[in-house]
């Protein structure tokens, strides 16, 4: 069965619903995530693209992740739209990993470089600010840098990868082609701000849409999962249904999800993902109760 597609916005990209999030193919270390080894990141590459997954998101700090994808997926490029980040950095200190973003013509340009590099590509389809305020946004230029790059031709596209409370204004300014947003039943803040932002013409790309894993998966979440409890959401699954699983037809319910970055370096979670993906959205009144429950317990947006 053939992966739902959506028009990623302005970018005229057309996308699969489930994306792949590539942080997780980090290598061996990156603020203390679950090590891949080099096979473990050829074999999930290939097996997303095989699965006809077309979009695959990173950013130049998610450790060895851009290698990957150029070591693996260089010779299948046509296959697949990137996207990846800016603004990173990385530092090796001892026993830790730190990132600390550096808002700069000269940083944002070595970054690009770097990623190209590394990608083994001429060009990324979209390229993010990686969460800037927008003071600093402003002030150093950002946007001049990233419309500098795409008139240059490495970069076709140009987004921001946001929050609140900077979200709304970014939407304001009109001028990114996309935004990269965390949005799941149990993170709704943002649920009203996605929909202005593609009214406004923007592609969303939404992170986080199955709230990092279930209770006990070492992922962290467990407070937002208390939510989950709360609105007794258990009552609303699917026989069988998990309620990652749930979640995630949650977020593709959302009528403005383009697509959901989903990322495991587990074949056996992207089959699973998979084939959430193809059971498709909640039923509009399975949607709609989901969210009056999740409003009674304070889960409501912004």
């Amino acid at each position: 069965m053939a992966l739902a597609k959506r028009t990623l916005g302005r970018t005229g990209l057309e996308v699969t619903q489930l994306g792949f999030g590539a942080m997780e193919v980090r290598g061996n270390r990156i603020w203390g995530g679950r090590p891949c080894s080099d096979e473990q990141a050829g074999t999930i590459l290939n097996a997303v693209l095989d699965a006809g997954i077309n979009f695959i998101d990173t950013a130049n700090d998610y450790g060895k992740s851009e290698m990957y994808i150029g070591q693996f997926l260089a010779k299948r490029r046509d296959e697949f739209y990137l996207a990846t980040k800016c603004g990173c950095t990385m530092q090796f200190a001892g026993d830790h990993d730190e990132t600390p973003h550096i808002w700069t013509r000269d940083n944002i340009r070595r970054n690009i470089a770097d990623s190209l590099m590394k990608m083994r590509t001429d060009y990324v389809d979209i390229l993010q600010l990686h969460n800037p305020d927008v003071e600093t946004t402003e002030k150093n230029g950002l946007v001049d840098v990233l419309k500098e790059l795409k008139d240059q031709g490495v970069v076709k596209h140009i987004a921001c990868s946001s929050t609140s409370p900077h979200l709304a204004t970014y939407i304001d300014w009109g001028v990114f082609d996309a935004f990269q947003i965390p949005y799941s039943a149990l993170e709704r803040r943002h649920e009203d701000l996605i929909t202005k932002a593609a009214e406004a013409g923007a592609g969303i790309i939404i992170r986080g849409g199955v709230a990092r894993g279930e209770p006990g998966s070492g992922l962290g979440g467990e407070d937002r999962w208390a939510k989950f409890e709360q609105a007794k959401l258990d009552e609303l699954l699917d026989a069988g249904e998990s309620r990652t699983g749930f979640l995630l037809r949650f977020t593709l319910s959302h009528p403005h999800c383009h697509t959901t970055i989903v990322g495991t370096m587990n074949p056996a979670h992207l089959d699973e993902n998979l084939a959430i993906a193809a059971k498709g959205p909640l039923s509009a009144d399975v949607y709609a109760e989901a969210k009056k429950r999740l409003d009674a317990v304070g889960e409501k947006p912004e």
